[in-house]
């Protein structure tokens, strides 16, 4: 991990008094409350989202694209002031490209629970404007998907052209077609599942542990901590550990091999703590993450990712997939590690057997899970066979 830790911020969120960037905020009225699975309410609910391209006047050309885990609504456009990053689909989304805004309307919103603009534990609560910290709730996915279904009526989008998105962008692509199978046309689940899988959930919780040991995260409450002095080596763990899930064992061995990043592994004087360079790597990434997201939201959504599961309350996953009425393209990689392709392959299949259409295409790309977010050509003309058939 970098020795510069001490100008780690307490928290790489988003606040007000930042700069803006081409966000947009959509904040719904304290007395319409957001209802949560686990039985409480949100108020004074914020979403951040940006757009790309003109709604028609039938507003029949919305798309909804859906971020992954420590994505956010910058999904296209350049790094700026107000964008820590590169739009995470830049070279996809724009005019004459797979997700033509000349002709599509494109919507991505930070995702509840987030902490680039939309209401999450870095917010502040509406009862005594301090940051929610330990008192933010579990959300899941379907609570997720309700928050932007108010952005959808806000934006005066009935039904959705399609909803897109990989990793937990593809659970909440998967739960708009159960949740609100009137409200979609199509859908494009990427590298993604119907239910968490066990070992899904231990990457998960292996990440938890740590942020949890980490005598810096205060049980959540950090927030007004010092820089350096936040829960900055927890939550750098726990992207490390999540970073090896994203890529094949082939990449990181032609990339990196055995080679040391400190020190000469062909001569002596070797010492404990010299690293080879996957460990730089996994530090650089680390380091990264820190500066830019908030732990307590890692916790909270990976968390949702983990309770994920189509079926939950509706009778079990085949039934639930009965509810999905539109054609779906269900796309994998054939190097997934994380979100192995028979997951995928298992959407289209269910999807089919209960009378839908559904497609699956595949990856080729040696770089893992990431590969949603690298192969912009594939994953642009898989987009595009769907998008011009609906």
């Amino acid at each position: 991990m970098s020795t510069q830790h001490r100008d780690y911020p307490a928290t790489g969120a988003w606040h007000l008094g930042d700069p803006v960037g081409t966000r947009r905020f959509f904040s719904l009225p304290t007395e319409r409350a957001v209802a949560l699975d686990v039985g409480s309410t949100l108020t004074d609910v914020t979403v951040a989202y940006e757009t790309w391209g003109t709604l028609a006047a039938d507003a029949s050309n919305a798309i909804l694209l859906c971020h992954a885990w420590t994505g956010d609504s910058h999904a296209a456009g350049p790094a700026d002031d107000g964008h820590p990053t590169p739009g995470w689909w830049e070279g996809l989304i724009g005019p004459g490209l797979a997700i033509d805004t000349n002709q599509f309307f494109v919507v991505c919103a930070n995702v509840l629970g987030g902490c680039q603009g939309s209401t999450g534990p870095a917010s502040a609560h509406p009862a005594d404007g301090k940051p929610y910290g330990s008192r933010f709730p579990v959300i899941t996915i379907r609570d997720i998907v309700r928050a932007q279904a108010r952005l959808a009526d806000h934006l005066g989008v009935r039904t959705w052209h399609s909803v897109i998105g990989g990793s937990m962008g593809g659970m909440q692509v998967l739960e708009w077609a159960v949740m609100f199978p009137d409200r979609v046309r199509s859908i494009i689940p990427i590298a993604t599942c119907l239910q968490a899988s066990a070992q899904q959930i231990a990457w998960g919780a292996i990440g938890r542990r740590a942020i949890r040991l980490d005598p810096r995260w205060r049980g959540g409450d950090y927030y007004d901590a010092a820089p350096g002095d936040g829960p900055w080596e927890g939550l750098a763990i726990a992207r490390m550990v999540a970073q090896v899930t994203f890529r094949s064992d082939n990449v990181f061995s032609e990339k990196f091999g055995r080679e040391l990043a400190d020190g000469n592994a062909d001569k002596s004087g070797i010492e404990m703590w010299d690293r080879f360079e996957v460990e730089r790597y996994l530090d650089h990434h680390g380091d990264k993450l820190v500066r830019r997201f908030d732990t307590n939201s890692y916790l909270v959504i990976g968390k949702a990712m983990d309770l994920h599961d189509i079926g939950r309350g509706r009778g079990g996953v085949v039934a639930a997939v009965q509810r999905i009425t539109v054609p779906v393209l269900s796309v994998g990689i054939w190097s997934d590690i994380l979100y192995p392709s028979y997951q995928q392959r298992e959407i289209a299949r269910l999807v089919v057997e209960a009378g839908g259409h559904a497609d699956y295409v595949e990856i080729d790309s040696p770089h893992g899970h990431d590969s949603f977010l690298i192969e912009l050509d594939q994953v642009g003309r898989a987009v595009t066979s769907l998008l011009g058939k609906v």
